[in-house]
């Protein structure tokens, strides 16, 4: 997909301000400063496209670059939904994973509710299916530690 000139796709440019701000955009849960800034020196690929010189649109790659791969924090701003940037993000995470993935690499993701449908058309199936149980996931509760 072409983007107009006054968008910009630039790589590796995910900033803890730029991560906390589009996420509190769409009321995904915050995370502190500190434990984004680590979370990001982990990833292994970021996206971003912006509008100008504002971030609109995110996207990030974590795993152990080869064979596993997991995607995280596709987030669009709310005033830029619908105008295919999820797709243009979602191509520039698929052109890094085949680059550098070994062939029969898992990709895995967690579609927000309602949002299966676009990645459906990104390639993706959802789960459970005959051959695949439905995964599973867990949140760490320091409290309860």
């Amino acid at each position: 997909m072409m983007l107009t000139d006054h968008y910009r796709i630039v790589k590796q440019a995910l900033t803890p301000d730029i991560y906390c701000k589009l996420r509190e955009s769409v009321g995904f849960q915050p995370y502190a400063y500190e434990d984004v800034a680590v979370a990001l020196e982990n990833t292994l690929f970021s996206v971003v496209i912006f509008d100008r010189d504002q971030p609109v649109a995110t996207g990030r790659v974590v795993g152990d670059g080869r064979i596993c791969f997991f995607i995280k924090d596709v987030v669009i701003a709310p005033d830029y939904q619908g105008q295919s940037l999820g797709k243009v993000v979602m191509a520039e995470i698929d052109a890094y994973i085949e680059n550098v993935g070994c062939d029969g690499a898992y990709i895995g993701l967690m579609a927000t509710p309602g949002t299966e449908g676009f990645y459906e058309c990104c390639g993706f199936i959802q789960r459970p299916t005959a051959s695949l149980g439905a995964g599973m996931v867990k949140f760490l509760h320091k409290s309860c530690v």
